[in-house]
């Protein structure tokens, strides 16, 4: 692929500065089924799925279905997301496999010891807000909470559905041939709430369902993700 082969080979630009993380670490991955150099990126997937520390997203995009295979897991919200990252990250191109980890911070998504060196690093930092999420029934409740170190700003809420394992078997492109299991599908990430991170808040959210799910505070742009949790 000569297109992601020269997207890859870009230098990589720092992201605004790291956001102050506590709890699980979120890393959302770029990729396609389309994408040759994907597959080990993938994998990594797989096991940051496994990690409880880790709140591992795969966003399967639709660029690279022009070359001969629809992707069914993707979706133009998660190319425009990619974007958006990019416009923060005052870069003109984007690519798969591409990491983004906690909001701020971008690797090429097969560069395992980077990516395990990121996480660490967000790991040790205190968190400046406080967040919890559970669920009864199709009723979810947030709670938001600012600490110490909260400043006054935008913030989005999100709640991310995903599916854990889903399998694809690919039969043009690149890939063909190929039987894949793909981890930690994204299958909606909706903006349900705002907070101004100064004042307690709670949220009340009804889903349907029963896919897993995630609540991320993140700040506009977008921007660092302050804070994720499960939804238990």
């Amino acid at each position: 692929m000569k297109a992601l082969t020269f997207c890859l080979a870009l230098a990589m630009s720092a992201l605004p500065p790291v956001a102050k993380a506590e709890g699980p670490v979120v890393v959302e991955l770029f990729t396609s089924q389309g994408c040759s150099s994907c597959p080990p990126a993938d994998a990594i997937m797989h096991r940051l799925a496994r990690r409880d520390d880790v709140i591992g997203l795969a966003l399967h995009v639709d660029y690279w279905d022009y070359i001969g295979w629809v992707d069914d897991f993707a979706d133009p919200a998660h190319t425009l997301r990619q974007q958006a990252y990019a416009r923060v990250g005052g870069r003109s191109m984007i690519y798969t496999p591409q990491m983004i980890v906690q909001g701020v911070e971008d690797v090429v998504g097969a560069r395992e010891d980077q990516v395990l060196a990121l996480i660490e690093a967000h790991k040790a930092r205190p968190a400046p807000m406080g967040l919890a999420a559970s669920r009864v029934g199709d009723d979810i409740t947030i709670t938001l909470t600012p600490g110490a170190g909260a400043q006054a700003g935008f913030y989005a809420v999100q709640l991310v559905r995903y599916t854990p394992l889903r399998h694809a078997s690919i039969q043009r492109g690149e890939l063909a041939g190929h039987e894949l299991d793909y981890a930690n599908v994204v299958d909606s990430w909706q903006v349900v709430g705002q907070w101004d991170g100064q004042s307690e808040k709670r949220l009340s959210v009804t889903t349907e369902g029963e896919l897993p799910a995630v609540v991320l505070v993140q700040q506009a742009g977008p921007g660092p993700i302050l804070a994720a949790a499960r939804v238990e």
